[in-house]
């Protein structure tokens, strides 16, 4: 009998997290055979998600009507029905999490994205679900904007663990390294524990490709000599992408620098996949898992992706394979007319719209269920 590819994946040193959470997979004991038979190791959520298992199933009916009669407003009440399922899951991985020693057993809880852009806002609200969650094995995702880079820093400083969201670019990725080194550090010289704080940095990788492959089809339908260049490049962006951040993050967290860290106990901050589904449905259902396994990562991924992965995934160290080339895949697209530091920068612009734009629909499911 073929082993599953889930588990193997654990054993060559990546944690498989899964996109999604619902009360009733939690409460059905689904979540508890997922973590005993597929090896899951963690859980992520956002607004959407929510939205999604609001809309989708009367698990919340009750709660919502009693909510609303002791006159809660819509906010309140999300707060209280994914700060609980959140608590529930994390309940579930906390064997996990202590198994590991903390380095695996995570839920993650997104702050409000429409603080994406406010320094204060986002610490604020990050302290407060932190508190009210009150489990030692959550994540508070924030985002990695240039004003959520000062609230990743100071957070991890106070031993909050974080979840960096909507990352995109190599550059930003440095400074999001940075934030976790410093707040970390600056951890360490209060003399306060670092051992038990821990961070992810979710970097989106299909994305990438869903945004520059468009501007490649077009450099090919040209023609001439750019357009052999284009083809190489197509469909590979986004893996040349996380392959780099791979590569800075392995010389980061083996520098003297970190070294000293470590000695008091701290952690890597591990690069988290994300955003790896599959959007073109020429590509392999299981792409960007396959071309990205590699020690001391994780990746999150959608229902329908670790339902495909069980099926037909082949897991094999690739993480590392032909770096060279996509370093070079990374230094062509100038020569194309094509910056990826715009491109990244225009992700992150709209995936902070569209993650507004489900927390929106999100008050507004919750209104009408309110209602019923």
């Amino acid at each position: 009998m073929k082993d599953n590819p889930l588990k193997t994946l654990g054993t060559l040193g990546q944690s498989i997290w899964l996109d999604y959470i619902r009360r009733d997979l939690i409460t059905s004991g689904e979540l508890r055979r997922l973590i005993e038979k597929d090896g899951l190791r963690g859980m992520t959520s956002n607004p959407s998600i929510f939205e999604k298992a609001i809309a989708g199933s009367h698990d919340y009916d009750g709660d919502i009507r009693a909510m609303k009669r002791d006159r809660k407003d819509v906010k309140a009440i999300y707060e209280a029905i994914s700060q609980r399922d959140v608590q529930s899951a994390a309940d579930e991985f906390r064997p996990l999490y202590d198994k590991t020693e903390g380095k695996d057993g995570y839920v993650s809880l997104e702050v409000n994205p429409h603080l994406a852009h406010d320094t204060r806002g986002t610490m604020e609200e990050a302290r407060l679900l932190w508190a009210a969650l009150n489990r030692p094995n959550v994540f508070i995702k924030v985002p990695a904007t240039t004003e959520g880079l000062p609230v990743i820093q100071q957070l991890l400083s106070e031993g909050i663990n974080v979840n960096v969201t909507l990352l995109f670019g190599i550059p930003r990725y440095r400074q999001v390294v940075e934030a976790y080194l410093a707040g970390i550090e600056a951890r360490a010289t209060q003399a306060k524990p670092v051992k038990t704080v821990a961070s992810v940095a979710s970097f989106f990788v299909s994305r990438i490709d869903a945004l520059v492959d468009p501007l490649l089809e077009k450099i090919i339908a040209r023609g001439g000599e750019d357009a052999e260049s284009a083809k190489k490049l197509h469909g590979q962006v986004a893996i040349a992408s996380a392959k780099a951040a791979y590569q800075i993050s392995k010389g980061i967290f083996n520098s003297d620098r970190f070294k000293k860290l470590a000695d008091k106990g701290a952690s890597a901050q591990r690069l988290l996949w994300a955003s790896t589904s599959t959007k073109n449905p020429e590509y392999s259902d299981v792409k960007y898992i396959e071309s990205l396994i590699g020690p001391n990562t994780v990746d999150t991924v959608p229902v329908e992706t670790l339902d495909d992965y069980r099926d037909h995934g082949e897991p094999k160290v690739r993480i590392e394979q032909d770096f060279v080339e996509s370093r070079r895949m990374l230094d062509r697209l100038p020569e194309l007319g094509i910056s990826i530091d715009k491109v990244t920068q225009t992700l992150e612009d709209e995936g902070v719209d569209k993650f507004n734009k489900s927390f929106d629909k999100l008050m507004a499911t919750l209104e009408k269920a309110a209602q019923m």
